[in-house]
C-alpha cells in the first residue's frame, strides 16, 4: 500500500483530488468524517487540515465545539506523524493536552508540526503540536500530542 504522502502527492494535483483523499482517510478512520475535514497539505513534518464551521461541529453556543477541534488536531497530528515516521516503524497517540485560547466561530485551519526531532534509535515519544487558526489568522486552539513510535515487529515465515 502506498504511503499517505505519496498518495496525497498523486491525488492533490487532480481536480477534487484533495477532497477524494480526505474522504479516503475518513473511510480508514471513520470518526474523522464527523468534522468533514479537507487535507490541504501533507509532507513530512507538516500537515494542514481545513474544517468548515458547519452545523454538525457547533455546540449550543453556536461556536465550533471542543471535541471537533480535538478531532481536527488528532487528524493533523496523526497524518503529520505518519508522513514523518519511516515505514519500518509504527506509531500511536499516547496522550494529548489541549488549550482553548479563543472562541472558534469561523472556518478553521489546523497545522501539525513536530516539537522535537524523531529519535528512531529506541522506542520513544515523538511530540507533535497542532495549532488551529480562525480565518483571520488568530490562534484559537493548541494541542500537544505525544506519539509513541516503535519499530514494527518483523515476522519470520517458515
Amino acid at each position: 500500500m502506498p504511503s499517505y504522502v505519496s498518495l496525497y502527492a498523486a491525488m492533490s494535483v487532480i481536480p477534487k483530488g484533495k477532497v477524494l483523499f480526505s474522504k479516503m482517510v475518513c473511510l480508514k478512520a471513520p470518526f474523522f468524517s464527523s468534522i468533514s475535514p479537507l487535507v490541504n497539505e501533507l509532507n513530512p513534518n507538516y500537515c494542514e487540515v481545513l474544517m468548515s464551521n458547519h452545523r454538525a461541529v457547533r455546540n449550543h453556543l453556536g461556536i465550533v465545539h471542543a471535541i471537533a477541534m480535538c478531532n481536527m488536531a488528532e487528524l493533523a497530528g496523526g497524518l503529520m506523524t505518519d508522513a514523518t515516521v519511516p515505514t519500518t516503524h509504527r506509531w500511536i497517540p499516547k496522550g494529548m493536552t489541549v488549550e482553548y485560547l479563543k472562541k472558534a466561530d469561523t472556518d478553521l485551519k489546523a497545522i501539525g508540526t513536530p516539537l522535537a526531532a524523531l529519535d528512531l534509535s529506541k522506542p520513544s515519544e515523538f511530540p507533535a503540536q497542532v495549532e488551529v487558526f480562525n480565518t483571520v489568522g488568530e490562534l484559537v486552539f493548541r494541542a500537544k500530542i505525544a506519539m509513541w513510535v516503535t519499530p514494527k515487529k518483523s515476522f519470520v515465515r517458515i
